[in-house]
Parts: structure tokens; C-alpha cells; sequence
């Protein structure tokens, strides 16, 4: 069943969305060289609980972290650990939170230090197709052409491995509602899009094969050659004319180009990126 938000749930939405945001950034802040993902995990937890809302993935369904940190080959749903970040890592992190009972829920990708082009290409293509699918998230059209948007951009016209297993979906006082919101599709097929529907829009894009696999852990997801995935995710309620994006990349994206640990030079067309 599909739920659609008032003006109010929207605008509650909106500061569960801007929480997730706000912690995003100051983990932008952190990043360097030689840190801990388990030690990020646990700020985030903190400054979550600081600011009265609660981490959303922390015990859902067993999971036993506050937020998802992937690196490199893994695709999402990576366990935060002991292992020390080094230069050339490219870490994804999804965060979730709970505020006046409804979630937030977006991620971003960042990259440590000095990477490759291949790399560089694929995080600006991947961040494009997120605002391209965004784009089509507006009252009539349907799911399907979100998903055609994204693969368009990222599979047809740079041969990327769009990740089938996985998708982005509805959200509200449940962390995963309907409709489910594929990143590849037709146009003009899956459910119609109404005003008042929410959801977290999420392309998972790798550099090489579309085939990943489950870790032992039953979580972890990774790419099935082993090549660098990258996931980029906003929270997006339908409106008519524009799609309304409830997260914010702005603070984000400002820590992450006065963090000189972290690469932030990815010329990402203006043209696409509106907020």
C-alpha cells in the first residue's frame, strides 16, 4: 500500500531529512586517512541521539550498527569496523534516523584523498543520475520513469553496472514503503506518481559488472568483480511541477571541498545538479 503525507508529515519529513544531512556533514568534517569506519559509527549514533531522534538502522531487522559504511567493492550495507581508511578509498554512508516518528533515511559517497579518473567519472555520473531521476519524480508520470533516467545515464551511456538486487523505495513512519523505486526500468511503467508520496531515491552504480553478492554476515553487499560501486541517495517527496528534495547536499558538499583530505573536484554539470 502506497502512503501519501500531508503538508505537516512532509515538513516532519523534512527534519528527519535535514537530521540525516546534518550528520553527514560533520562527518565530512572527520574523514582522513587512517580513521575508523566503527569509530564514525559511533559518533553518528551520538550525534543522532544528541539532537532527540533515533539511529533508524540500528537493530532493524538485526542490524547491529547505527549507519551503513561501504568501501570500495562494497555496494551498500557495509559493517562499520576496525580497519583504518587510507588514501584512494572511496566510502559510501547511508544514515538513517527516526525524528517525531518519521525516517530520514539518504547517503552520500566521498573519496579519500588523491583517486583515479575512472573513479572520479564514476562518482560525477552516478550523483548526475540521482538529480536526473529526481527530475521525473513529479505528479503523473510513473516509477519507471525514475528508473529510465538513471539507467539511461549510467548504463546505456557510460556502460556501468546498474545494480538490480537493490532499489531505492517509499518511506515515512516505515522505513521501506511502497513502491519499490528501481534504478533501471521502461518508461511509462510501474506505479503513477501522486502528489504527497515520499521517497528515498537511490542509484547503487558500479564501474564494472551489474552482479553482486551477499557476505556471509547476511548484510554486507558487494560487486561480484570486485570493482568500485558508488550510491548516492535523497529523500524526494512528488509535487506537481518539481519534485521537492527534503535532504540537502549543500552543507555536504561545503565540508567536503574544505576537508583537504577528502577529493571534491568532480565538475558535476550545473545543468543536472539543481536543488
Amino acid at each position: 500500500m502506497i502512503y501519501y503525507k500531508t503538508e505537516a508529515e512532509i515538513e516532519l519529513m523534512r527534519q528527519s531529512a535535514l537530521l540525516v544531512s546534518r550528520t553527514l556533514t560533520e562527518v565530512a568534517k572527520m574523514l582522513k586517512p587512517g580513521i575508523r569506519s566503527l569509530s564514525l559509527d559511533k559518533f553518528i549514533g551520538s550525534f543522532i541521539r544528541d539532537h532527540k531522534a533515533i539511529p533508524s538502522f540500528l537493530n532493524y531487522r538485526g542490524y547491529p550498527f547505527n549507519s551503513c559504511i561501504s568501501v570500495n567493492d562494497v555496494v551498500v550495507h557495509g559493517f562499520p569496523n576496525e580497519e583504518e581508511l587510507k588514501e584512494g578509498d572511496i566510502i559510501s554512508i547511508d544514515i538513517g534516523v527516526i525524528k517525531n516518528g518519521f525516517h530520514g533515511d539518504h547517503a552520500y559517497t566521498f573519496a579519500i584523498g588523491e583517486i583515479s579518473q575512472p573513479i572520479v567519472q564514476l562518482i560525477r555520473v552516478t550523483k548526475e543520475a540521482l538529480y536526473l531521476g529526481i527530475a521525473k519524480a513529479v505528479a503523473g508520470n510513473r516509477v519507471g520513469d525514475i528508473a529510465y533516467a538513471i539507467q539511461e545515464h549510467t548504463e546505456k551511456k557510460y556502460g556501468y553496472g546498474v545494480v538490480r538486487e537493490l532499489v531505492g523505495h517509499g518511506l515515512g513512519k516505515d522505513l521501506h514503503e511502497d513502491p519499490q523505486v528501481p534504478n533501471y526500468g521502461r518508461r511509462g511503467s510501474g506505479a503513477k506518481l501522486k502528489e504527497g508520496l515520499v521517497l528515498a531515491i537511490e542509484p547503487m552504480i558500479n564501474l564494472g559488472v551489474k552482479e553482486v553478492y551477499t557476505e556471509d554476515d547476511g548484510w554486507t553487499v558487494r560487486t561480484k568483480d570486485h570493482k568500485t560501486s558508488v550510491h548516492f541517495e535523497h529523500d524526494v517527496c512528488v509535487r506537481k511541477n518539481k519534485a521537492d528534495i527534503l535532504s540537502d547536499y549543500g552543507p555536504i558538499e561545503a565540508a567536503e571541498k574544505a576537508n583537504p583530505d577528502l577529493f571534491s573536484d568532480y565538475q558535476t554539470a550545473d545543468v543536472i545538479v539543481q536543488r
